[in-house]
Order: structure tokens, then C-alpha cells, then sequence
């Protein structure tokens, strides 16, 4: 696992050890590019949210690219133990959150964090991808014009609209699907 672009593309990434491994699903290189090359220079400056974050590539691929801040979420010790060590490789600066995705986005609302681009990127199967964009529809963590991301198996199914966040594109590699939703709230 590497970074594939921006200062640090090339530098690789500690990977997940094999009890990890069992739990977490990073994402692939060629998705994660086909990502990256869709944001294209909206990653610059923009305030970085990485929902179920796992090994944290997403989130340092963003900054690599130029995101001014990545905030990383995981519920999981090992998770986050792994983005710490990532971080630290690399000399990056973010922060990272040990808890429950939706608590998360509570706690963001609280603070009154706002978000430019976010990716969600669960575990399969589970909901968890519809659960979420319901939950970001609920909370404004949102800023005007921001961008949702989320990663499904290209089987599981996800609304057009959820509030004012609606689909704007959606793309399918092998069994992956990147969704890309518009955050279309009234100022």
C-alpha cells in the first residue's frame, strides 16, 4: 500500500497485520486513483473528513494532495494505531478520532467543524454507507458546496437523495462503487 500522488506520492504505507486485516478493507490503489483523479483540485485547501477510516489511505492521500486539514475516524484501537503510524512515517499532522462514526458526526456538530470533502468508506454490507449519509443529511457539518463520498460493494443500494445531499455521479470498478453526492443545503 502506497501513497500514489502529491508530496508524498510513491511513499508506502505500513499495512494492516493479519489479525487487522480480517476487519479492514483498504481501499485499492487503482479505486483510490480514479478517486483522486474525479476530486481533482478540489482535494486543494479542502477540509478532509475520512469516515470509517481503516489503515487512513484515503485521508493521506488527501493531504499529500493538498488538503489543508483530514480529520480520520475509526472505531477501532488497532485502526487508529495504524493511522497514527502512518502519520507519524510521513510527518503529517491530523487528527484522529477513536469512535463510532455517527457519534462522530454529533461531536463535529457540537464543535461546529464543518467539512468540505468527506469520504465514507465502511465496512461492506452492513448499511453502514446509507446510515451515515442519512446522518450527514441530519447534522451540518457540511459546508456550502461540499462534496460526500462514499464506497459500496456495486451491489448495495443507496438513495438518490438524502436531504439535501443528492447523487451527482456514480462510478463502478470491478465489485466497488464510488458515489459521489452534492451537498445542495440553502444557505
Amino acid at each position: 500500500m502506497r501513497v500514489l500522488g502529491g508530496r508524498f506520492g510513491g511513499r508506502t504505507l505500513h499495512s494492516p497485520s493479519p489479525p487487522l486485516k480480517r476487519h479492514l478493507r483498504p481501499m485499492r490503489e487503482a479505486v483510490r486513483a480514479a478517486l483522486f483523479s474525479i476530486l481533482g483540485d478540489s482535494v486543494q485547501d479542502a477540509r478532509f473528513l475520512d469516515l470509517f477510516a481503516g489503515t487512513g489511505s484515503v485521508g493521506i492521500e488527501a493531504l499529500s494532495r493538498g488538503a489543508a486539514s483530514c480529520v480520520f475516524v475509526d472505531d477501532s484501537p488497532e485502526a487508529c494505531a495504524l493511522i497514527e503510524k502512518n502519520l507519524r512515517s510521513l510527518k503529517l499532522q491530523a487528527e484522529i478520532y477513536q469512535l463510532d462514526a455517527f457519534r462522530a458526526i454529533e461531536l463535529f456538530e457540537r464543535q461546529r467543524l464543518q467539512f468540505d470533502l468527506v469520504f465514507i468508506g465502511p465496512p461492506y454490507g452492513q448499511g453502514l454507507a446509507h446510515r451515515a449519509l442519512e446522518h450527514l443529511a441530519r447534522h451540518p457539518i457540511l459546508a456550502a458546496g461540499a462534496q460526500v463520498i462514499t464506497e459500496v460493494f456495486k451491489k448495495e443500494i443507496l438513495t438518490e437523495n438524502y436531504g439535501a445531499l443528492v447523487l451527482a455521479d456514480s462510478r463502478s470498478y470491478g465489485d466497488n462503487r464510488l458515489c459521489f453526492y452534492a451537498w445542495r443545503a440553502v444557505e
